[in-house]
């Protein structure tokens, strides 16, 4: 089988088609990090660079997140043992807080460092 001239354009445009769609797939830079909440009257999603104090309603009240320097954390919530305000704040793609008695649920979305082991790895 001989190639002609236009075998070796189709080639080069398949083969370059293919490595811009790999860097673009797997290159590090992604959208900037995501809030998501979810209680019990909807879902809400909020950038994480603008600091904010966020009221969650919920079956026993209201949740209170806040959003500080890039870290989000659960200030204040009326569940009984206030285990959700006692967990800490999360800042990474895949975290997530929760407040079951309350049913708010908050998490880091977007791109985070891929490949990154957590706790939840071993």
């Amino acid at each position: 089988m001989r190639l002609r001239p236009l075998d070796f354009v189709a080639i080069a445009a398949s083969a370059a088609v293919i490595a811009l769609a790999s860097i673009s797939a797997y290159s590090r830079r992604g959208g900037e990090l995501q809030l998501a909440i979810s209680g019990a009257s909807g879902e809400w999603i909020y950038p994480m660079g603008e600091d904010r104090e966020i009221s969650v309603p919920g079956p026993l009240g209201a949740t209170l997140v806040r959003v500080e320097g890039g870290r989000v954390r659960i200030e204040d919530s009326p569940c009984p043992t206030k285990s959700c305000v006692a967990s800490g704040s999360i800042s990474e793609a895949n975290q997530w807080l929760a407040c079951l008695p309350n049913r708010v649920f908050v998490r880091v979305e977007g791109r985070g460092a891929e490949g990154a082991l957590d706790a939840s790895a071993y």
